[in-house]
């Protein structure tokens, strides 16, 4: 098998000594994939992307030194033992190649290079050269993010887009605040939206309550980077686009829960949600009860 291409945001695969898989390279976009063995490989993966762009891997289980093995710009990189959540943090332009014996669990933060370059400028770094190999570390907001994550992946549906836009950033920030190379911080200002801004921006997005508009739509309609318009919108509204959307989605559903004979999964769709279990775990989140009994206690 050549290139392969692993098109959706999330994903899983697994892997044996029967996978053909030699190459894979990553599309413009942030991505995570788990990837496990359950067996030996046949050959080293080679890793590429079509964008400049980070591989940040977070190992699910320790790994011994004969467990798995790593190249970076063709030469092999000794990793000893990595232990459960330990990181490895690399520049795809290394084409890294990885090979895994069985039991090897992982998953792949795929972070492009423009991304943390708006994130550096946004947070006032000036950058220097490219970020060095780091192989194997023990850091817990990567080990938390992949905590988090792992519920997710291979399930569907998957986390909404506009949340993994979030959640980019945040690694984004990470990555530049402690991967770097050396750099120099310069004051930044750090205002909200102005007023038009603000209007257009909720114009937008409660038109799109079904989450089909991302951050980079928003922060283009406001002229601003989306690093920058994160961080705006949260200092004018006091929480984040993903979670401003989700409480407008929960208003419009307790309009609908107030028609007596509207069924739940109906709600779940009309109010913007993926299906029924995602409006029922984040309505219990907001509101503190299930939106069954929130129609019944309102119906009292």
């Amino acid at each position: 098998m050549g290139d392969v291409p692993l098109e959706p945001w999330t994903n899983a695969l697994r892997l044996d000594q029967s996978s053909t898989m030699t190459r894979h390279r990553y599309a413009d976009r942030f991505s995570i994939v788990r990837v496990g063995t359950t067996g030996p490989i046949a050959d080293a993966v080679r890793k590429s992307s079509s964008v400049p762009a980070l591989l940040v891997s977070v190992f699910v289980r320790p790994v011994a030194p004969a467990g798995y093995h790593l190249w970076v710009d063709g030469t092999n990189v000794p990793t000893g033992s990595i232990p459960a959540f330990g990181a490895n943090v690399i520049d795809l332009d290394a084409e890294p190649a990885m090979w895994g014996a069985r039991g090897i669990d992982y998953v792949h933060f795929h972070v492009r290079r423009t991304t943390l370059d708006d994130i550096a400028a946004d947070l006032g770094y000036q950058r220097n050269g490219a970020f060095p190999l780091s192989v194997g570390k023990e850091d817990i907001v990567l080990a938390q993010i992949t905590k988090n994550m792992l519920p997710f992946l291979g399930a569907a549906p998957g986390p909404q887009p506009l949340a993994l836009d979030h959640l980019e950033l945040i690694l984004g920030a990470h990555l530049v605040q402690h991967y770097g190379a050396p750099r120099q911080r310069h004051a930044v200002a750090r205002g909200g939206l102005a007023a038009w801004q603000r209007r257009r921006v909720v114009e937008l997005m409660r038109a799109s309550l079904d989450g089909s508009l991302r951050l980079a739509d928003f922060a283009g309609a406001c002229e601003l980077s989306v690093s920058h318009f994160a961080r705006s919108f949260k200092v004018s509204f006091g929480v984040t686009c993903h979670r401003w959307l989700t409480e407008r989605r929960i208003e419009r559903a307790q309009e609908l829960l107030a028609l007596p004979d509207f069924p739940l999964a109906d709600v779940a769709i009309k109010s913007g949600f993926g299906d029924q279990a995602a409006f029922t775990r984040s309505f219990h989140r907001i509101v503190g009860m299930p939106p069954g009994k929130w129609r019944r206690e309102h119906a009292q």
